[in-house]
């Protein structure tokens, strides 16, 4: 593949987002007789770039301008600490950062400083101005992703552009021009992750017009603002959508396609989307920063046919082994960057090329359903508790909007399971008198569910579950 801004050449999408405290779109021909960067865009050929911008926009329109261009581009999220980011400067051999907003908070991130050389500051900004740029696509940039970090300080994974879109539909392969106008693109995700990256690249690639998602935005606000630009294709996490479900704002959209991906999705949150969105298609789709995109499924059913391990039809190789799901293709990424070894040799993956994904899948009636992450499972007297299988049974309750399951130490199995639970807003009002008897209920179709083991031992009424930067909920032990 070409440049991302090569590719995007024939015909340019519009970006829609926060700039400067209120919502602005950006058609981004504007690149075409104007930059972010100006005069810096030259200095930045062949650099390893940092892009730690705050606002989405201002990334949107700098990654059309510096793919290409720069050696590297490092796509750091606002989350990171000033620790942290300086871990990550040092391991990408960084020497230059572009910000909308220098210098950035904390010692030694907008110059001298770090371990190292010191890095050259950059402004972009999230409105082109006029400048005669020459559009040349000299480098293949690698694009430099951050995994999540729940474990610790976030591995960097290298991606080229090939990797990360060679399989999405561009401009020409999606045929006349109007089609991509008939579909505008939305996501709850940051484009500076993996899931969010994927939708940005989709729309721009397409000639979609995208609407992001703003910091600090609720959920109806953001979703009116989706509705209000005609959004028909939107994405995001299970916990994205729950949370949406639970607003009550859901309703707002009408969208013809429905994008769900980074956990598990159960049949209750899918049968639920299905019915506040009776017309449009409903997928779950299997993605991760080192996989890549494998598969979406859109037969309205949790988990995915067994017949795509071992499958010749698909763009991608998958199978199980020792529980976990293990994927091949042209969408891997090539490896992590290691500090000490520069470009590095960590290669991504084993001997055959597979990467393992780290998610536990289990077979059940000719259909592979996931059971959760391998680190997350709960050891209960030495028998696994799988999270996710517990909250499938609770949030198939319609009284309950989203829960979360976790380990709770217990001196005599080591583990109990526990779990919050989060009520729609009707069945809060109801019970407030009784929350008991409910707590019974509910424990009462766990056991009709579940072996005595993953019965939660515990159960707590919660108001609100706490979400990642990533969109997914936040799971530690107690």
């Amino acid at each position: 593949m070409n440049s991302l801004w090569e590719t995007v050449a024939r015909e340019r999408p519009a970006v829609a987002g926060e700039f400067e405290g209120r919502t602005a779109v950006i058609a981004t021909a504007e690149l075409e007789r104007g930059s972010t960067l100006g005069a810096q865009l030259e200095s930045l050929r062949g650099r390893s770039v940092l892009l730690a911008t705050r606002g989405q926009l201002a990334t949107a329109l700098a990654l059309l301008e510096l793919d290409g261009v720069a050696r590297r581009i490092v796509l750091c999220t606002p989350d990171l600490v000033p620790e942290v980011l300086r871990d990550v400067a040092t391991t990408a051999a960084a020497d230059a950062i572009v910000s909308d907003q220098l210098p950035l908070d904390g010692p030694g991130l907008d110059g001298p400083g770090l371990d190292g050389p010191g890095l050259s500051s950059h402004v972009v900004s999230a409105r082109p101005e006029p400048w005669t740029v020459p559009r040349r696509a000299s480098e293949l940039t690698q694009w430099i992703l951050l995994t999540s970090g729940t474990t610790g300080r976030p591995k960097l994974v290298v991606h080229t552009l090939d990797s990360l879109a060679g399989a999405l539909p561009t401009q020409a392969s999606v045929g006349a021009p109007l089609a991509a106008r008939n579909s505008v693109w939305s996501t709850f995700y940051d484009i500076r992750r993996y899931g969010g990256l994927q939708i940005y690249l989709r729309a721009v690639l397409s000639g979609s017009p995208l609407v992001l998602s703003c910091p600090d935005e609720s959920t109806h606000d953001y979703l009116a603002r989706a509705a209000a630009a005609g959004v028909t294709h939107i994405s995001g996490t299970p916990s994205h959508w729950r949370r949406a479900i639970m607003s009550g704002d859901a309703a707002l959209l009408s969208p013809r396609y429905v994008r769900l991906s980074g956990e598990v999705a159960d049949q209750a949150l899918l049968d639920g989307l299905k019915g506040i969105y009776p017309h449009a298609r409903v997928a779950h789709a299997f993605a991760s920063t080192e996989a890549g995109v494998a598969f979406d499924v859109d037969d309205g059913l949790a988990g995915f046919p067994a017949d795509f391990i071992g499958g010749v039809d698909h763009a991608f190789d998958m199978k199980v082994e020792d529980g976990t799901l293990r994927i091949r293709s042209g969408r891997n990424a090539a490896r992590y960057l290691e500090p000490e070894s520069g470009d590095g040799d960590h290669r991504m993956g084993d001997s055959d090329g597979y990467v393992d994904t780290g998610d536990l899948v289990e077979l059940q009636n000719g259909r592979y359903y996931f059971r959760g992450r391998r680190g997350g499972v709960i050891n209960v007297g030495g028998l696994k508790v799988f999270p996710e299988e517990v909250e499938s049974v609770l949030n198939a309750d319609p009284r309950v909007q989203m829960s979360l399951v976790r380990a709770r130490r217990n001196p005599i199995t080591g583990a109990v399971v526990a779990a919050d639970v989060v009520l729609t807003t009707a069945t809060l009002a109801s019970v407030s008198h009784s929350p008991e008897q409910l707590k019974n209920e509910l424990l009462s179709s766990c056991r009709r569910s579940l072996p005595a083991h993953k019965v939660p031992a515990i159960l707590h009424f919660v108001p609100a579950l706490e979400l990642t930067a990533a969109g997914k909920l936040v799971r530690s032990g107690a």
